[in-house]
């Protein structure tokens, strides 16, 4: 099959170059109260790379795209695959195509690939290396989204936050490149570097909790509303 496609290449923003003083849509202190630590520059970049990716998807009238990282290798079936999942939800949507982990994985849909789509009862899922979005979707994720209150991977997959109808694929498909490491964000040390002692982050403690049961409720309550039964595999 033959897909009318436009590539395009958005380059990376370097948080390292962007000064604390100019970062757009973003406040410290919010950001500490959520996460319980400080921002690391990575995270503003990857913030700011993934909108600017959003705003010329929404520039271009396109119908769909799909966003991905360039740790990420392609593959001939992912447009496809990531086409057919799309297919089989509805709504503004976004479908997650990669993801580091799937806890509690509720079924909702088989794709005409034979995927299955559904959404996850734990997380975070980790990961925007690869997802697909329609351009209903990506409008709402460009005013939602703002200000950054935690890292881009975490709220991109808020569905019951951002309004916009959020899955993910229980397998990936597509996979990381041997290159990976190099373009991380940054190690376990850096994280500690920033994180506050652990009784100045309960309200990060408690915004998880809360977060957690949004998250179980946005899961139980779609599979009850589509009721599509899914096939042995």
């Amino acid at each position: 099959m033959d897909y009318d496609l436009n590539i395009t290449r958005i380059p990376a923003i370097d948080g390292r170059t962007v000064a604390e003083r100019d970062r757009a849509d973003f406040h410290q202190k919010s950001f500490i109260y959520h996460n319980g630590r400080k921002l690391l520059p990575g995270e503003y970049g990857c913030y700011r790379s993934h909108l600017l990716a959003l705003q010329q998807f929404v520039a271009s009238g396109d119908k769909m795209a799909i966003i991905m990282e360039d740790d990420v290798e392609l593959n001939e079936r992912l447009i496809p695959r990531a086409i057919a999942a799309m297919e089989c939800v509805n709504g503004a949507r976004l479908v997650k195509l990669v993801n580091h982990r799937l806890v509690g994985f509720k079924p909702i849909s088989e794709t005409a690939e034979n995927d299955i789509v559904g959404r996850c009862m734990h997380g975070p899922q980790g990961s925007a290396a690869c997802y697909i979005v329609n351009r209903k979707a990506a409008k709402k994720l460009l005013i939602t989204l703002k200000p950054m209150l935690l890292p881009y991977d975490v709220a991109l997959e808020r569905g019951w936050s951002t309004g916009v109808e959020t899955f993910a694929t229980l397998e990936n498909i597509a996979d990381f490149s041997p290159y990976r490491s190099d373009t991380t964000i940054g190690k376990r040390v850096h994280y500690r570097a920033v994180k506050r002692h652990f009784l100045l982050r309960a309200t990060a403690h408690w915004f998880r909790t809360c977060d957690q049961l949004h998250r179980w409720r946005y899961a139980i309550k779609v599979k009850r509303e589509t009721g599509v039964s899914i096939s042995e595999r």
